[in-house]
């Protein structure tokens, strides 16, 4: 890491409530099913965590059947700003 980095820059952020909504599944199963805490699990999940294990990581894939791209993911606050904005009914020129 360099000296000039900027942790807002770039942030990791979980999917893992997605998944196990997919899944209907709760923390407790999940917890259950990988032999991670609900503790931990439920850092993960709702963006608090600032590591993870690889072995949890495995775990919790095995688990969800699912890979580690489908719960982790970076969010680039730059990336909209490239983006043209959308269209709205308004800015429709009616002729």
């Amino acid at each position: 890491m360099t000296e000039d980095h900027d942790p807002t820059q770039n942030r990791v952020v979980s999917h893992l409530g997605e998944l196990l909504e997919d899944r209907g599944l709760s923390l407790v199963q999940l917890a259950a099913a990988t032999g991670v805490t609900v503790a931990n699990l439920s850092v993960l999940k709702n963006g608090r965590a600032r590591a993870i294990r690889f072995s949890t990581l495995t775990a919790i894939c095995q688990a969800l059947d699912c890979r580690p791209g489908d719960i982790l993911d970076i969010d680039r606050p730059d990336q909209g700003a490239s983006k043209a904005p959308e269209a709205t009914d308004s800015d429709l020129v009616r002729g």
